[in-house]
């Protein structure tokens, strides 16, 4: 189920980073010599840009654009870019600015992480060979609060405003059409007696913005991930009183139809199924890479826009798999990969579920990701259930050639196979079919590739996150018809203790705020 992040790793303790008052960063970007950029007609936009929009990693994008105001796309002279952070203050202010990101069509992606806060705010200089670009210097007027500020926005409307959530998602008005009405008290006899022995089973209540706890059944380490997001939501915007149940083992649960008698409780999961009625979240996997991104985390959703390989022209042109046994159809892969090794280059890295096959099918060296898109077509086959992998896959500049699935995340409902990936058959019968119509098609292959990468990048950026989460938690207590409790085996998980992150919750008058748009 994770592919790519090392679980152990992303807990280490934090690498040793120079920090300063002053950080100035080069951007690491392409070799292009002949490109004639407008700094002051380049555009800069992005959340990392507006102080109320509180995330563990900030990030905003830059547009490279010609003399004639049209966009560039492709790569500037390498390190013509700089970005220097600091304080609007005479304070001393821990902040980590990682090398920026060039992805690859003209745009750079330059993140930050706040190891502070700050009460007069920051300021922001982008300049490209030392002139200033687009309306830089950026004033973040203050206060600009570090992750683990404790500083909850009461007015959830103006929250979902600056975060800029959309008014709903298919996905969530899916899951909760099974669930008009959700007793709690029915929940409370059932859950338990049902699921606790399932697996991993977690009963959440949210009462005054404090989260409660208690774990049902055998396997709920991952309890981790689910508590990590629920305070990290806590500390930005007033929750609201809500008891529910988080499944964090693989498989949805609920299998009951809309229409059986009893019918199906609402269960929360990361994954969902069309044989299953589960509320589906993002990904422990996702969740997790955006809240430890650049201190323990390898991969993450923004990292890898950055890594994506050789230009489409000088990728090889074979589609490209490693992963686990978790399922028959990736043995299915190196079989045919042998069969066809100029069209297909797959295999297995670990032997589990299928250990009688390893001396047959041979073991694999592990590859890193990011070595994944030196080819131009990725395989997104099932593990036990939807490959955690899929939206990084999505969001590198290759073209994803995907399984068709009973399963599936949360943000599928906005993706059309032949628009933005290509489906293959559950059985991949049609696999080879489907690598030749691409080596065939070059620019209609290269242009379902960026169609698939443009619109996940939009869906899956950190800040939309927060949202879909969010939103999920308001629509199942707009449902309860009975009042959420803290039960008397519940624990309650504490917010986590950095005095470096202390800060005095103050919010800027709405006048203030109009005054920061006006700026940027």
């Amino acid at each position: 189920m994770i592919p790519h992040i090392n679980i152990r790793n992303a807990f280490a303790n934090m690498p040793n980073v120079a920090f300063a008052l002053v950080i100035t960063t080069a951007l690491n970007v392409g070799f292009c010599q002949s490109i004639d950029i407008n700094p002051g007609k380049c555009l800069v936009w992005g959340p990392g840009l507006n102080p109320d929009v509180v995330l563990p990693v900030r990030y905003f994008y830059i547009q490279t654009v010609d003399s004639r105001g049209e966009n560039i796309t492709v790569s500037p002279v390498k390190d013509s870019f700089k970005v220097t952070i600091s304080s609007l203050e005479n304070e001393y202010l821990r902040v980590h600015v990682p090398v920026p990101l060039d992805r690859g069509d003209g745009s750079l992606l330059v993140r930050y992480r706040l190891y502070g806060s700050s009460l007069k705010g920051l300021k922001i200089e982008v300049l490209y060979q030392d002139k200033p670009v687009a309306k830089s210097p950026y004033s973040l007027r203050g206060p600009v609060y570090h992750e683990y500020c404790d500083c909850p926005e009461s007015d959830v409307a103006a929250w979902q405003k600056v975060m800029q959530c959309p008014e709903e998602d298919p996905q969530i008005q899916e899951d909760f059409s099974s669930f008009p009405s959700i007793d709690l008290q029915q929940l409370l006899q059932e859950v338990p007696m049902r699921f606790a022995k399932r697996g991993g089973l977690i009963h959440y209540t949210i009462l005054n913005n404090q989260v409660h706890r208690r774990s049902l059944g055998k396997y709920t380490d991952f309890k981790m991930f689910s508590d990590e997001i629920l305070l990290s939501l806590a500390r930005k915007v007033k929750m609201p009183d809500v008891e529910f149940y988080i499944n964090v083992g693989d498989w949805p649960m609920e299998n009951r139809k809309v229409n059986d008698k009893p019918g199906p409780v609402p269960i929360i999961s990361w994954c969902g199924s069309t044989d299953t009625r589960d509320i589906i979240l993002p990904t422990y996997d996702i969740t997790h890479s955006s809240l430890e991104a650049m201190r323990g985390v390898t991969n993450d959703l923004l990292s890898v826009q950055g890594n994506t390989g050789p230009v489409w022209s000088d990728k090889t042109d074979k589609a490209f798999f490693r992963g686990r046994d978790s399922r028959e159809e990736r043995l299915r892969l190196v079989t045919m990969s042998k069969e066809n090794p100029e069209l297909l280059d797959a295999g297995i890295t670990a032997f589990f579920f299928f250990r009688e096959r390893e001396k047959e099918l041979g073991k694999t060296p592990l590859v890193g990701f990011f070595d994944f898109f030196k080819y131009k077509y990725q395989m997104n086959v099932d593990g036990t259930v939807a490959a955690y992998r899929f939206p990084y896959l999505m969001l590198g500049n290759s073209l994803v050639l995907k399984q068709d699935s009973p399963y599936y995340e949360h943000f599928y409902t906005h993706l059309k196979p032949g628009v933005h990936y290509i489906p293959v058959k559950r059985d991949l019968s049609d696999l080879i079919e489907k690598i030749k119509w691409a080596k065939n098609n070059d620019t209609e292959a290269e242009a379902v590739a960026k169609a698939g990468q443009s619109v996940v990048r939009d869906l899956l950026q950190p800040h939309r996150l927060y949202c879909y989460y969010y939103t999920v938690f308001q629509t199942y207590a707009n449902r309860q018809s009975t009042q959420p409790l803290v039960h008397p085996d519940m624990e309650i998980v504490p917010q986590p203790s950095d005095h470096a992150a202390l800060c005095d919750c103050e919010r800027r008058s709405e006048d203030q705020k109009l005054q920061q748009k006006d700026e940027l």
